[in-house]
């Protein structure tokens, strides 16, 4: 079974030289800290940053420094910085090739609602529904379960949507899982996890095609 760190590493796999990647609250800000040092990408966070770098170090964080999560960032040479309608500019002009959320609940046709508990307050839905209607490629990084034990990976989503059959692909503490017309192709375990384990915790239609491998993120 992965932690947040492990979901991270595995999810770092998917980002290739020259891409622009926007990266979610949570779990997703953790790939930056595991992307392979011999490709070239650019991270963009819609509070107006491109060009974001690992997390600082305890004690050298910069409070003017931030991602969309307020959390403090670096950023490397070459980085710039723009106001809001420029970054959603980037974001609804599809300049952007990868993004990477996390989610309350993903439904097997790629429906993703990831913004609203109905009951809870919240601060609003910041750029997720821009970033899901624009980019080409989403990748949900989250627990397979929630806290009670139940199933994230359902066959519709109860919570608002945030987005309609956009997620391709979704990387969870116990699997990566494609996101096909006919349910969730189990395309990897995590290590120590059964195939009948994930089969258990997926309320959604779980395709298995054959031996499936487990992951590498040695």
């Amino acid at each position: 079974m992965l932690d947040k760190n492990g979901i991270a590493k595995r999810i770092a796999q998917e980002v290739k030289d020259g891409y622009y990647v926007n990266l979610g609250i949570g779990i997703p800000t953790l790939v930056a800290n595991f992307v392979r040092e011999d490709i070239s990408v650019e991270f963009q966070s819609e509070n107006g940053v491109l060009g974001m770098g690992p997390f600082p170090f305890d004690g050298e964080e910069d409070a003017d420094l931030i991602n969309a999560g307020k959390q403090t960032i670096t950023t490397l040479p070459g980085a710039s910085f723009f106001d809001s309608s420029l970054s959603f500019a980037m974001i609804r002009g599809k300049h952007v090739d990868l993004t990477i959320l996390g989610a309350m609940e993903v439904a097997q046709n790629g429906d993703i609602a990831n913004w609203k508990i109905p009951g809870k307050m919240v601060k609003g839905m910041g750029g997720a529904m821009d970033l899901v209607a624009s980019a080409e490629q989403i990748i949900v990084a989250m627990m397979h379960t929630n806290r009670a034990g139940e199933s994230k990976l359902l066959k519709q989503c109860s919570l608002p949507l945030t987005g309609v059959g956009c997620v391709k692909k979704i990387v969870t503490n116990l699997a990566v899982l494609e996101v096909t017309p006919k349910g969730f192709l189990l395309l990897e375990r995590a290590p120590g996890i059964s195939v009948a384990e994930i089969k258990t915790a997926t309320d959604g239609v779980l395709i298995i095609e054959g031996d499936v491998p487990e992951m590498n993120i040695a």
